[in-house]
């Protein structure tokens, strides 16, 4: 009961700090803006009230739960017989003595290091410039890092499922692309990662459709989405009059103009000529360059078009009007309900229209016949047919005319690779300042997403420096605690590169869990220290020493829970999984490197602003000194 007690009252405020400030580092997250913010509000409000009442728990339920049911530990020789007690043989025995054995080998894993930090920290206490320069080295090394690291938006996953979108030839004919689709389906079953095919042919904007690609478990393909895709690329082009686009299935997809391709790039202009020819310009550039696949648009203006040019004096010398031949073409080649044939149980329309066999071919018009004064007038009689190119459809964004250059990214690049590239494109090729061009959908909302990450950052920074001076009542000790986030997320982007990763949003949450994670090694400290020089007048050098030694094993021992418990995230397997690996990678990253370095930085830290701090206070009481004896002087006078 006694040490419950005693325990509880060492380690209160420094659960206090490590909670609130921890909450202070996601608070920025709540007033995050955008889709982005939308999505990870969530989180935070979870997070932050989870770690509250864990607070609470901490505080209350564990110190009692320690005092009643906490016995004496044994070690070595007497935790073996001991373990032996309680489970003679069997599975239970078993069990307690590889426990009594893991617990044995950890206490002396831990006490062996302790003792080799207790040899080295005084030589680094005694080089504290050599200390400082390291850290400063580190900081830089963040920023280059930083700048270098690929950064993308949301990992691509591999979710077992690939979805393609179908360009045909703006001309074609439904039957003619209903059996390219068959063959088509036929190339993509005879894969052997493809378990299932579904294809469809749209009417919407272009001539093309769409297949549903359902693959085999990983483990029994051996090869994720992206490489099924560019193992399928090499055998659907064989297809003439055809192009597919596959891009492997998303759980998170942000939405933007309808495209065959994952990410896109819209030109706008107030003249379509020109913004067509610009349009046409970029997407040849674009496809010309390594980085991008499945490169595509929405400029369809070769569409099949037939003019029925009408002879109105032939049309009036047979007694008839544009209406009749209005009316002709919409019975030929529409459809209307010319009556309802009713019967006792049901009732059927009845719709006039030409054959099949007569609309499938080039003469189709010649057989239309018109309702002339003196019986059935052919058409081509009163009318000439000339065939034309036109334009499918036109698309617009706001009141602008708009031409869309759709992606996909080849193996290996990343989002930031790619909007580089294609700024270089597009300086290159001069386009003019008439003709306003960015991007859309997901492209354009990781350039917001960028653009707010160091935002988002420095506002997390502030929150946890705020906090930490309110709890401490200095300026100077937050400063102390803050300088054990730059190791870490040193770690995070060692971590991050060395496993091919780029830097996405769930790397940025990440890096965010780190900055409240890492600064408890120096709450530890920081309380220690200040409670011993407080208590027991130790000097500040001796005072952090000492902390340093006692607080590293719990130091160390909380550390290795939270790797423990990132591990599997880092080692995510399964459908979509690739979403998850980028947090436990910066979190098991940035924790291995930050416990290396701030053992060792965090004390010469506290000792060079607890000197600058008494100098500062030392000038401080200097000056009143002399502002004192001068107004002293000046009563005197």
């Amino acid at each position: 009961m006694r040490a419950a007690l005693r325990g509880a009252r060492e380690v209160g405020f420094t659960v206090v700090s490590i909670s609130i400030s921890l909450v202070a580092v996601f608070t920025p997250i709540l007033f995050m803006g955008g889709l982005v913010g939308r999505l990870f509000r969530e989180f935070s409000v979870v997070l932050t009230t989870a770690v509250l009442v864990s607070m609470v728990v901490s505080l209350t339920t564990t110190p009692m739960m320690s005092a009643m049911l906490l016995r004496p530990i044994a070690h070595g020789d007497a935790a073996a017989a001991q373990a032996a007690k309680l489970g003679a043989g069997g599975l239970a025995g078993w069990w307690w003595r590889l426990l009594a054995r893991v617990g044995d080998f950890w206490g002396r894993l831990l006490s062996g290091m302790q003792s080799g930090y207790a040899a080295t920290l005084p030589v680094v206490l005694r080089h504290p410039r050599l200390t400082i320069c390291s850290l400063l080295l580190v900081i830089a090394a963040n920023v280059w890092m930083f700048v270098v690291v690929p950064k993308g938006f949301f990992p691509q996953q591999d979710t077992g499922v690939i979805m393609g979108g179908i360009r045909t030839d703006q001309s074609a004919s439904f039957q003619a692309m209903q059996q390219k689709l068959r063959k088509l389906i036929d190339v993509i079953k005879a894969d052997p990662a493809v378990q299932h095919v579904s294809g469809n042919i749209n009417s919407g904007r272009g001539a093309g459709g769409g297949v549903f690609i359902a693959l085999k478990p990983l483990a029994e393909r051996k090869l994720d989405a992206m490489g099924v895709i560019a193992r399928l690329r090499g055998k659907l082009v064989a297809e003439p009059g055809m192009q597919i686009f596959l891009q492997p299935a998303q759980d998170i997809m942000m939405g933007g103009r309808g495209s065959r391709s994952q990410y896109q790039y819209t030109l706008q202009a107030d003249n379509l000529d020109d913004l067509r020819q610009w349009g046409r310009k970029l997407q040849r550039a674009v496809a010309a360059n390594h980085l991008f696949k499945d490169v595509d648009s929405d400029i369809e203006e070769r569409g099949l078009e037939t003019m029925v040019k009408v002879d109105r004096d032939a049309l009036a010398r047979y007694g008839l009007t544009i209406k009749d031949v209005d009316a002709a073409l919409g019975s030929a080649f529409g459809q209307s309900q010319a009556s309802t044939i009713y019967q006792d149980k049901n009732q059927y329309h009845v719709v006039l229209e030409y054959g099949p066999d007569w609309l499938n071919g080039t003469d189709a018009l010649g057989k239309v016949r018109l309702p002339g004064k003196d019986g059935l007038v052919p058409l081509l009689s009163v009318a000439t047919i000339v065939p034309a190119f036109a334009p499918l459809s036109v698309a617009h964004q706001g009141q602008f005319a708009a031409v869309t250059i759709s992606f996909n990214l080849a193996q290996g690049v990343s989002l930031s690779q790619a909007q580089a590239a294609l700024a270089a494109i597009k300086a290159g090729l001069g386009m003019p300042s008439s003709v306003v061009s960015g991007f859309q959908g997901t492209a354009k909302m990781f350039s917001d997403t960028a653009g707010n990450q160091i935002v988002l950052v420095l506002a997390a920074l502030a929150a946890l420096y705020i906090v930490l001076g309110m709890l401490y009542e200095s300026l100077i000790h937050p400063l102390t605690i803050l300088s054990t986030l730059p190791s870490a997320g040193g770690g995070a982007l060692l971590a991050l590169m060395a496993c091919g990763m780029e830097f996405s949003v769930i790397a940025l949450i990440g890096v965010l869990l780190l900055c409240g994670i890492v600064k408890k090694n120096a709450i530890m400290m920081i309380d220690f220290a200040l409670e011993a020089a407080r208590t027991r007048n130790l000097p500040p050098d001796k005072a952090i020493y000492e902390a340093c030694l006692l607080r590293f094993r719990p130091i160390m021992m909380t550390t290795a829970a939270a790797i423990l418990g990132a591990v599997p995230l880092a080692l995510g397997h399964g459908d979509g999984a690739e979403i998850r690996q980028p947090l436990g990678v910066t979190i098991v990253g940035g924790l291995l490197v930050s416990q290396v370095l701030t053992l060792y930085t965090t004390p010469v830290v506290y000792l060079c602003l607890d000197r600058l701090s008494r100098r500062f206070n030392q000038w401080r009481k200097n000056r009143r000194t002399l502002r004192q004896q001068g107004d002293n002087s000046l009563a005197e006078l």
